[in-house]
């Protein structure tokens, strides 16, 4: 006997309803506790919580908030060229893998080898290779004559420092996002132009690029999206100074929450972060849909 259509709604519901629930409790009640934490200030008095509502007014201090233009700032910045430098560099080593006769394995597992270290461990190993008397970096640049270079505790320098490390740390996700890509396409487009006598650059910019279009849009999107949230690196390396040179919109909200006791204010700044990843996640996944769309 075949069930009804009440009995099919009944089953689709039921199987839905775990992950309904964990979806509740993991995401839209943390965020919900967090708009509420935003609209008060909260004092901790013997031991317990006061919340003293304040309405919008964490919102309407943000755009005087020195510190926190000062993250949104050095954030973009720093997920601009941190996330463009890795996805050029993921994809030409996606590239040159793809195309590698002989020790492919080889290739693969030593380009992802950043991705596996710890971060803290990639901290230590950066901050050492940067250190100013004694550090890799320095000597490397004394054997040719050039002198040694504060690079963490300059706002010349600190900030690229950062992105250099998180480029060589990142760059191995790109790699092997892209390889996957490069690897899925058919192949038969590539030997009827061969055939053709299409040249290499023609066919990187002819088939390869727009084949490639949605792997690098999801790249893409899974890369800003982590950028927008660095923390460890800044942490590890400069605590977000000298002065306000890395200071990054994650590092400030750290501060607010643990450092000052702001909490209201740390969670408004946290929902106003969560917005513009959201819309950046948005106009990405609507660039892909319009392409799709196109194609």
């Amino acid at each position: 006997m075949q069930p009804g259509p009440a009995e099919d709604r009944f089953w689709r519901y039921a199987t839905i309803a775990p992950a309904l629930l964990v979806f509740l409790v993991f995401t839209v009640l943390p965020i919900a506790n967090l708009v509420a934490l935003s609209l008060h200030d909260v004092k901790w008095i013997e031991g317990r919580a006061r919340w003293t509502p304040v309405g919008l007014r964490h919102y309407l201090a943000l755009p005087a908030d020195g510190t926190y233009l000062a993250g949104v700032r050095n954030t973009l910045v720093f997920a601009v060229t941190a996330v463009s430098s890795q996805m050029l560099l993921g994809f030409m080593l996606a590239l040159f893998t793809s195309k590698a006769v002989r020790g492919r394995l080889f290739y693969r597992t030593v380009f992802i080898i950043p991705i596996l270290i710890p971060g803290i461990v990639i901290g230590a190993i950066w901050k050492l290779m940067y250190n100013f008397d004694f550090g890799v970096i320095n000597q490397a640049l004394g054997a040719v004559g050039i002198p040694p270079q504060d690079w963490l505790g300059t706002q010349t320098w600190a900030l690229p420092a950062v992105v250099v490390v998180d480029v060589w740390h990142w760059t191995p996700f790109c790699f092997l996002l892209l390889l996957a890509g490069l690897e899925s396409l058919p192949q038969d487009i590539y030997e009827s132009a061969r055939v053709d006598g299409t040249s290499a650059w023609q066919e990187l910019r002819c088939i390869t690029l727009p084949l490639m279009v949605p792997t690098l849009l999801v790249t893409l999107l899974f890369r800003l999206i982590v950028a927008f949230k660095v923390f460890d690196e800044v942490f590890l390396l400069t605590s977000g100074g000298p002065g306000k040179a890395t200071e990054v919109i994650s590092f400030t909200i750290y501060r607010r929450f643990f450092t000052e006791g702001r909490e209201g204010f740390g969670a408004a700044m946290s929902l106003v972060t969560i917005f513009a990843i959201a819309l950046v996640t948005i106009l990405v996944l609507a660039a892909a849909r319009r392409r799709e769309t196109h194609a």
